[in-house]
């Protein structure tokens, strides 16, 4: 399938962002582990939530996690943590993703964790107990969500767990979430070092939650704006909060660097909280970011920056290429069918100094089972005019209705099968 999206002149719209995903597994896994209590409300509907919730439910000793990075990383260390026995698997691409240094850990924890297949990657037939827990070390360069699913089981592991991390920390804001988040049901995790984590034996307490809207989908709607030379366009997105603790909240200071103004209402429309858009002038050259702590938003900008005209030198984008797919070489790719070609420097930066070659005469993007490739790439029908996306529907995996708040927005998206 195929769409084919063009813009609107003007934008006036009020949208009702998805729940935040990164907080809805979280919340998911932790209130598992609280033995009971009620489901988090507002829970995200994209696929990465559905295959926790499914897996959790464990109707089956064979867990299918799909295409969801996430999913793979928390429930390997919940039900580690957690007595039956399972085999956890997905899809071919996630077959390929490395998978070793969590189970590596869980393994030194106690862990019994076997691999089905290929050493290092899923699938893994995992034999749940009580874990002792101890003192770990681990590398701070690696995936958050390895530290993130070791941190939240670490309260009913029998002696806790210290966790220090070696070298870099990346993502760190990631991490501060994940310690939040336990935190609002009831447990003391804090760093006891710059580097060091400490969690002692203790229950996580039952109580309501309600997830907030994801700050990772408001870039999209941030680069909507940056995109359209209409400065009275204007978009409010509800449900987002000031002074949220998602690290990809940042996307609003980075935004505001391309002339994007973001103002606060604690009640919007139905009485939750609304970050309105507007748009102002910019007088930004160029752009260098390190991405290390949001590494969710660089598609977004490495799209917008070649088609505002403004280069840019994009570091900390290391991670991308352990994504959904090698979303490096996805970008250069597919921003070449526009005409900018893109450097990539030791696979961990990425560049664009203005060079340019010829575009294609009816460009169509690929996007590689990658939700964020048709997200970020979808809005620049505005500057193109339209602009061809090759198998949307792979926004279910976070955004279930992206292309539904498109056409409310005025986006015109033709069907092509």
């Amino acid at each position: 399938m195929q769409y084919i999206v063009s813009c609107p002149e003007h934008i006036d719209t009020s949208i009702m962002l998805p729940a935040s995903k990164s907080i809805s597994n979280r919340a998911l896994i932790i209130q598992a582990l609280t033995k009971g209590g009620m489901m988090p409300k507002n829970l995200s509907d994209c696929d990465d939530t559905e295959v926790i919730i499914r897996g959790l439910g464990r109707q089956s000793e064979i867990i299918d996690i799909k295409a969801a990075g996430t999913a793979m990383r928390f429930m390997t260390a919940y039900l580690s943590a957690t007595e039956g026995e399972y085999t956890i698997t997905g899809t071919e691409r996630m077959k390929h993703r490395p998978i070793g240094i969590l189970v590596d850990a869980l393994r030194y924890l106690g862990a019994e964790i076997e691999y089905v297949g290929e050493e290092g990657y899923p699938p893994l037939h995992i034999k749940g107990r009580q874990l002792e827990g101890g003192t770990l070390q681990i590398a701070g360069d690696v995936s958050s969500q390895y530290i993130s699913a070791l941190l939240m089981i670490a309260p009913i592991l029998t002696k806790g767990l210290e966790l220090k991390l070696t070298g870099n920390i990346i993502s760190r804001p990631y991490i501060d979430l994940t310690l939040h988040l336990m935190h609002e049901f009831g447990v003391a995790a804090e760093w006891s070092d710059f580097d060091t984590i400490r969690v002692k034996p203790q229950p996580y307490q039952q109580r309501a939650y309600t997830i907030e809207s994801d700050w990772s989908a408001a870039s999209y709607w941030y680069e909507i704006l940056a995109l359209t030379d209409d400065t009275q366009s204007k978009v409010a997105l509800q449900g987002l909060k000031d002074g949220s603790r998602q690290g990809d909240s940042t996307v609003r200071y980075i935004f505001s660097l391309l002339g994007i103004k973001t103002s606060f209402k604690e009640k919007g429309v139905n009485g939750m909280p609304e970050a309105l858009l507007t748009r102002h002038s910019r007088m930004l050259n160029r752009m260098d970011y390190d991405f290390t702590n949001q590494p969710d938003l660089a598609q977004t900008l490495i799209a917008v920056c070649p088609v505002l005209g403004i280069p840019f030198h994009f570091t900390g984008l290391g991670t991308l290429k352990i994504k959904e797919t090698d979303r490096i070489e996805a970008m250069k790719r597919e921003m070449e069918k526009l005409g900018y070609i893109l450097h990539e420097e030791e696979g961990t930066a990425l560049s664009w100094t203005g060079e340019r070659c010829e575009p294609m005469t009816q460009p169509t993007i690929d996007t590689y089972e990658d939700h964020r490739m048709a997200m970020s790439f979808a809005p620049l029908a505005i500057k193109l005019g339209e602009i061809r996306i090759n198998n949307p529907e792979v926004v279910s995996k976070s955004y279930p209705h992206y292309w539904a708040d498109l056409r409310k927005a005025g986006f015109k998206i033709q069907q092509v099968d």
